[in-house]
């Protein structure tokens, strides 16, 4: 069986992960140059603005893609937690795209075995 492609709201959210996760690494980059060497404040000036956009839009994102793509409470607390360190939307993107969580629900495959578990029998937090 294929994986199913991703719904519209997947595709945004995914893209809205890697945005964040760039913009957090640009921020990191930036207080690098200003903490460490020293040497400019423009990457924080910049990558701070930024990174507090997208960080919001990130927020509304996933909230949107928990209540279209039916998430469960602690799949989209997680969502949101990922939001905090840097880079973990990505991981947290990468892991909803392998439980197949990025799909249109009536697109999932079937889930079977023990509560909260895949086909693979790994956990989804159902």
């Amino acid at each position: 069986m294929t994986s199913p492609r991703p719904s519209t709201v997947g595709r945004v959210f995914s893209v809205v992960a890697l945005v964040e996760a760039f913009t957090w690494a640009g921020l990191l980059v930036g207080m690098f140059l200003k903490y460490v060497t020293e040497t400019t404040d423009q990457g924080v000036w910049l990558f701070g603005r930024l990174h507090g956009g997208v960080f919001v839009l990130y927020v509304v994102v996933a909230l949107v893609a928990a209540v279209r793509l039916r998430w469960s409470w602690k799949v989209a607390f997680v969502a949101l937690a990922a939001s905090v360190p840097p880079l973990m939307t990505l991981v947290f993107e990468m892991w909803a795209r392998r439980h197949h969580l990025l799909a249109a629900p009536q697109a999932r495959p079937a889930r079977t075995g023990a509560a909260g578990r895949d086909r693979d029998g790994d956990s989804v937090l159902a």
